[in-house]
């Protein structure tokens, strides 16, 4: 069976994937990065150290005899741009040239949020037939409101807006390890704000947007003042991700309003979350707004290799067949 192999060393997570010639998934291994209790991330040199540990001990554990792999894909960048860069994504790139260069295999190389963006239409609960589209990637390190148009080995993206400053995962990092939760806080977050709905009272922090643009250092400085003042920790964790889904939602509505594409694809760890997910399903494809959004599947909502391993095939399959 031949497969194609991709990689990707985040800022959290260290992923591989084999994928067959149809798409599907023949193995995968994925690890978090380790986080020291009380810390909010790691250096990039701590991060980089651990990829390189991790990439042989997770090789080891999907060998699957019988596959033959055709070629090798891997995340360079963080995005698609001129001089996106971070040095965790070399663990993967160095990995990735061993690899191919010992399969004699073609080398195929992608973005992190192309690998997110491949992630979420191969994933999601409805296919996504427009060829345009827009992307949201929401993560602890990218808030991006995103133009995409596929290609044949991809996808060609126009950057429309995003944050400011703090990121939508820094912020429920932030607020989720100042309530004493583990790093990344995304999933104890979410299940602290579900006791949320037993309580009778209430709190919100404003959310703040301007065209396109959107911060979060202000709603930070706001939840972390209601944690000192004693305000209920549910509550806390609820307003956070209240305050995300009110920013996407005025972002969102504003695009389509300007004639922006009604398809919405929401990817990256922080589209996990079902609060956030239902609230802007609720309120976006209400018959007043008439958008269609679409999620990746909550497991490949963050970090993956799946993603890259599909852009992988996808640039096999052009070369091969022309």
């Amino acid at each position: 069976m031949d497969v194609v192999l991709g990689i990707d060393t985040s800022n959290y997570r260290t992923s591989l994937c084999l994928v067959d010639r149809q798409g599907r998934i023949v193995a995968e291994e994925k690890e978090l990065l380790t986080v020291e209790a009380g810390e909010r991330g790691l250096q990039q040199s701590t991060a980089l150290f651990q990829h390189v540990k991790r990439l042989p001990e997770l090789a080891r554990r999907m060998v699957v005899d019988g596959s033959r792999v055709v070629a090798v894909a891997v995340s360079r960048t963080p995005r698609p741009t001129e001089g996106s860069y971070m040095p965790v994504f070399l663990a993967g790139e160095m990995a990735a040239e061993l690899m191919a260069s010992f399969f004699h295999v073609p080398l195929y190389g992608t973005s992190h949020q192309e690998g997110h963006i491949a992630a979420g239409e191969y994933t999601a609960d409805r296919p996504l037939e427009a060829e345009q589209f827009l992307a949201v990637h929401l993560s602890g390190g990218t808030s991006e409101l995103l133009t995409c148009t596929r290609t044949e080995s991809g996808y060609a993206i126009e950057l429309l807006g995003g944050t400011n400053d703090l990121h939508a995962g820094q912020l429920i990092d932030r607020v989720g390890v100042a309530l004493g939760l583990p790093f990344p806080a995304g999933p104890y977050l979410e299940k602290l704000a579900q006791q949320a709905d037993e309580l009778d009272e209430a709190f919100t922090v404003p959310s703040s947007v301007k065209a396109y643009d959107f911060s979060f250092s202000g709603p930070e400085s706001a939840l972390l003042r209601a944690i000192e003042q004693g305000v209920a920790a549910p509550l806390v964790a609820r307003a956070a991700e209240v305050c995300i889904a009110a920013t996407l939602e005025k972002v969102l509505r504003r695009a389509v309003e300007h004639g922006c594409a009604k398809d919405i694809m929401i990817v990256g760890g922080v589209s996990a979350n079902t609060y956030i997910r239902e609230r802007l399903r609720r309120r976006l494809e209400h018959p007043a707004v008439k958008a269609r959004l679409y999620f990746a599947n909550p497991a490949y909502a963050g970090d993956n290799a799946f993603g890259v391993a599909r852009i992988g095939l996808m640039q096999y399959e052009k070369t091969n067949n022309n």
